[in-house]
């Protein structure tokens, strides 16, 4: 069996591995081509470039690369047309992914699957009938997107989310931790201002500004923050002006083994988390810690974006969980003050999130075969039989 597999981006090519290592348990005989960074590289891959081409965001960046992503395009298109897979693979990186899968399935009769769907679920539900024109079958990380992804012939199973197979601290890591900074039994705050220089700056000054109250009813808080390495420096920059000097987690500090093994044991130990909107709100479930999460943008994206929006809420957990346990402060309501006083009342009362967050992880198959092994039967099961093409 023959599998073209692309990825553009370190999540993806995470998940990738995950994918390729399942087919390989699944099919010993298998081979892969396609485009990957080092996780689908240690599972046998030769990438057709370097990935690291295609992470770009944005269009300030894309622009003066946009020639250089089309050659790229109609190159990983034409090698996939000529290659003949069984089944060529794209994985998130829609912008790229779907115009490769637009010119495979205009030249020919490969089947074409995509692994994470398009966020229907939020704005631009039109997207998932788009997309059915040149996809055959999506695995979806939710289980609520199958039903909104199933149109026009495509098929979509849920094989579970990534989070869920992630490992955690122990408690012993946590209190190790704790006895390493000596923070003992003081309340800890996690702040996690994003991962981007853009998010950290404009979220820097709110979220310390944000630590003041917090700081009134809890003087002996202690604050972490686990930057990111490529935004360290900003980082450390803006927690200067805090009204407390936190302990700043800097992974250039250390192997990539020891800062994740660092990271883990801090999110263990918190008792409540102040984070940027994103994926890092399941992070804090898988972890058990209670959050609020917070996110500044143009006015205008702002009131462009949530009159689309077809959800009142954007963190994942409430999502997932279907309740509204996690405050978050969006846009014009991302106010220090206001986030201050919801950090508050989620350290006075944190049951009902840990109730949603042991329920987010059930949902998102917690207990069940490691979403890698469940992608790749979803795969297999449903490639017609050999020799039969799609139609």
């Amino acid at each position: 069996m023959r599998v073209f597999i692309i990825a553009g981006e370190p999540s993806g090519d995470r998940l990738g591995g995950a994918l390729m290592a399942g087919l390989k348990a699944l099919h010993p005989d298998i081979t892969f081509e396609g485009i990957g960074g080092t996780e689908m590289q240690a599972q046998g891959l030769t990438s057709l470039f370097p990935m690291d081409e295609l992470s770009v965001m944005g269009i300030a960046e894309i622009l003066p690369k946009y020639r250089a992503l089309k050659a790229r395009i109609r190159q990983t298109a034409q090698t996939v047309i000529n290659t003949a897979p069984d089944v060529m693979i794209t994985i998130d990186s829609p912008d790229f992914s779907l115009r490769v899968a637009k010119l495979v399935k205009a030249a020919s009769r490969i089947r074409t699957v995509h692994y994470v769907a398009p966020t229907v679920w939020v704005w631009r539900p039109g997207r998932a009938r788009k997309m059915a024109k040149v996809i055959d079958h999506v695995l979806a990380l939710f289980p609520f997107e199958p039903p909104l992804m199933t149109v026009d012939g495509m098929v979509c199973d849920f094989v579970g989310h990534p989070v869920v197979a992630e490992q955690q601290a122990t408690d012993a890591q946590a209190a190790a931790f704790r006895a390493q900074h000596e923070i003992g039994d003081a309340p800890v705050l996690l702040v996690l201002p994003g991962s981007r220089r853009g998010e950290v700056a404009r979220l820097g000054e709110i979220f310390g500004q944000a630590i003041a109250p917090v700081l009134a009813q809890h003087p002996d808080l202690r604050v972490v923050v686990p930057a990111a390495g490529p935004v360290a420096d900003l980082v450390i920059e803006a927690v200067a002006s805090w009204p407390v000097a936190p302990v700043v987690l800097d992974p250039r500090t250390t192997t990539l083994e020891d800062a994740g093994q660092i990271k883990r044991a801090a999110f263990r130990a918190a008792d409540v988390a102040l984070a940027a909107s994103g994926t890092v709100s399941l992070e804090l479930a898988a972890a058990q810690t209670p959050m609020v999460i917070a996110y500044k943008m143009n006015w205008m994206s702002f009131h462009l974006i949530k009159a689309m929006a077809l959800v009142d809420t954007v963190t994942l957990v409430n999502l997932v969980s279907d309740t509204r346990v996690v405050p978050d402060y969006l846009g014009p309501e991302c106010l220090p003050d206001d986030i201050g006083a919801g950090l508050l009342r989620v350290m006075a009362d944190p049951g009902a999130q840990r109730a949603a967050m042991d329920v987010t992880m059930e949902r998102l198959g917690a207990g069940d075969d490691a979403p890698g092994l469940r992608a790749a039967l979803a795969v297999l099961a449903r490639l017609p039989p050999k020799g039969q093409a799609d139609a």
